[in-house]
């Protein structure tokens, strides 16, 4: 693990000033100046180098909710970190002024029986960064608790490491539709959470992987990351047709063993389910609207299981040794970077479709 030097990080003053992003109501997004932090027990201050901008935070800004979670009030944006640490609170001996580290957003009571069973995403108490009604990390400097914090190596940047959040998204998503060395898998959405689940399977050897979007850039780009065989979904197409087109691109026209689907919009998951093989697994990743129509007896009647995915679990040292052995190279998704004071141009760099943004990053 390496020390930042010394050039890489400030330790705040009494005069240095804190800002963060702040969603101050729908569609009204901010910099602001905000208090700076002191760490508590178990707790260090962390000066945040990078922060990825997530689907998630591009939703709260235009709808003021994600899911289940309503804005109420102003909250600061941003969950996928990785910074140094620059003050340690009382009892803290497993991080040190200076080192390099990834956050890990969420901090569950660790105490419930979600948690004891090493379920803790599923904690019903979580703080998860960035979620009404928490704050983010979106922050020139942030606390955060030290047993949640990874220490990144020399050989992993700033931007790679706060990607070990979305990251661990995409080993969750393979880990929970349980895909395996050899079986078929289909993902729909090439967004970035789509693309990281591609480079995920192949690493484990899911072979044939078939992507969709509506895009054909997206699609072109899944194409050199990887995908065996790529769809460009035509919107309005009747959902049956999409299906039955998708499924002859696997063996024997069946669909495919595993699925992923990355876009929460419900046309694209009732095609997902649909494409699935009999006796297959269809994963819903994308968050979309809180009330959906599937088709109930489609797959009830091929026994084809759906499952859900929240967040991750014991992802991110696996993510870490992912990127750092070599095995993954994700750097090349960060096509966009922001100093902080150019947040809000950053989002709207994310919120602009003909800008071919892939992972957009406020760095600071």
């Amino acid at each position: 693990m390496s020390i930042a030097p010394a050039s890489d990080y400030t330790i705040p003053t009494k005069d240095t000033v804190n800002k963060g992003v702040m969603l101050m109501t729908k569609n009204d997004l901010r910099v602001v100046e905000i208090p700076m932090p002191v760490p508590e027990k178990d707790h260090v201050q962390v000066q945040v180098k990078c922060t990825g901008i997530c689907g998630s935070d591009m939703h709260l800004c235009r709808h003021g909710e994600i899911g289940i979670f309503e804005a109420k009030q102003p909250l600061i944006l941003g969950h996928e970190s990785a910074g140094v640490v620059t003050a340690v609170g009382e009892g803290v001996t497993s991080l040190k002024v200076g080192d390099r580290v990834a956050v890990e957003a969420g901090i569950p009571c660790s105490s419930c029986d979600q948690c004891m069973m090493g379920r803790y995403h599923l904690c019903p108490d979580v703080i998860f960064k960035s979620t009404p009604p928490h704050h983010g990390q979106l922050a020139k400097y942030i606390t955060h608790p030290a047993r949640w914090l990874h220490k990144i190596p020399e050989t992993l940047s700033y931007e790679e490491g706060a990607l070990l959040e979305p990251l661990s998204v995409a080993v969750a998503a393979v880990d929970r539709v349980r895909a395996k060395f050899g079986q078929s898998l289909l993902i729909t959405g090439c967004g970035p959470i789509g693309l990281l689940v591609l480079a995920v399977a192949r690493v484990a050897g899911v072979h044939p992987i078939v992507m969709t979007d509506v895009q054909q850039n997206r699609l072109d780009y899944a194409k050199k990351m990887g995908a065996t065989t790529t769809y460009k979904i035509i919107p309005g197409q009747d959902e049956l047709t999409t299906a039955k087109e998708i499924r002859a691109l696997f063996n024997r026209s069946e669909g495919a063993e595993c699925v992923l689907e990355c876009t929460g919009i419900e046309s694209s998951f009732r095609t997902a389910i649909m494409a699935t093989r009999d006796a297959g697994t269809c994963c819903l990743v994308g968050v979309g609207k809180n009330d959906q129509t599937i088709p109930v007896n489609n797959f009830a009647m091929r026994e084809v299981d759906i499952r859900g995915l929240f967040r991750y679990h014991h992802t991110y040292p696996r993510a870490i040794s992912l990127i750092s052995s070599g095995m993954l190279d994700v750097k090349h998704m960060v096509t966009h970077r922001f100093d902080f004071d150019d947040a809000l141009k950053a989002f709207d760099t994310v919120g602009d479709t003909s800008s071919n943004a892939l992972k957009v990053q406020i760095m600071n």
